[in-house]
């Protein structure tokens, strides 16, 4: 298979990358500066410097590929339209060019409340954190959803919990609906997750709910 990941340098991306290397794909890594993609070289990778943000700069790097990985995400609350600006990009690109690839759009959980919650969870704390700290995050994140969900291509939403640095473990998964006590995931098991949905054809145009 032949995937691009947006966001390659980031904590998720690399791991999606190197799981994707592994398995023997074809990846192409779209960068900002190839200097932060600490991975080594492999006749399978192709680094692309462009900018996600901008729908002809990565028109290259999505056409011809089966698949379209964006875990773009904001390192700073100053960031609060990275997830958003990128979605807008890929779906762009991919409706241009490509558009019976996979798209697999990273998220959050936070954002959402449903019956998957406890309602703890549901009731008290995600409505305080969503108005509060996380509040400008949370609402990029529904954003981002919107621009996916409205772009008629072949998607998949991930939503992690707070993600860690922590080792892979079992983790648990639910279609269309959040995991009930799934507070946090390691990036590991998230790029694990992302390359199950992959191969899952059931997933195409659902969301996924990730948490140990």
């Amino acid at each position: 298979m032949k995937i691009t990941v947006l966001g390659a340098t980031g904590g998720t991306g690399q791991h999606v990358v190197r799981r994707a290397l592994d398995a023997g794909h074809h990846v192409t890594a779209v960068v900002r500066d190839p200097a932060r993609l600490p991975i080594a070289a492999d006749p399978r990778l192709e680094v692309v410097t462009a900018d996600a943000f901008d729908a002809e700069s990565i028109s290259a790097a999505v056409t011809g590929r089966d698949a379209v990985v964006d875990t773009l995400g904001p390192r700073a609350k100053a960031q609060a339209t990275v997830c958003s600006r990128g979605a807008a990009a890929a779906v762009a690109a991919l409706r241009a060019d490509n558009p019976s690839a996979r798209l697999l759009v990273v998220t959050g959980s936070g954002h959402v409340r449903d019956a998957g919650d406890g309602p703890l969870t549901r009731y008290v704390l995600k409505p305080l954190i969503g108005s509060t700290l996380l509040r400008q995050p949370f609402a990029d994140f529904a954003r981002t959803e919107r621009i996916v969900f409205d772009s008629e291509l072949r998607w998949t939403v991930l939503r992690p919990p707070q993600l860690t640095d922590g080792p892979r473990k079992p983790y648990r998964t639910a279609l269309d609906r959040n995991v009930r006590g799934g507070l946090k995931l390691s990036r590991a098991d998230l790029a694990d997750a992302i390359m199950v949905a992959l191969d899952d054809p059931h997933t195409v145009g659902r969301v996924i709910g990730l948490g140990y």
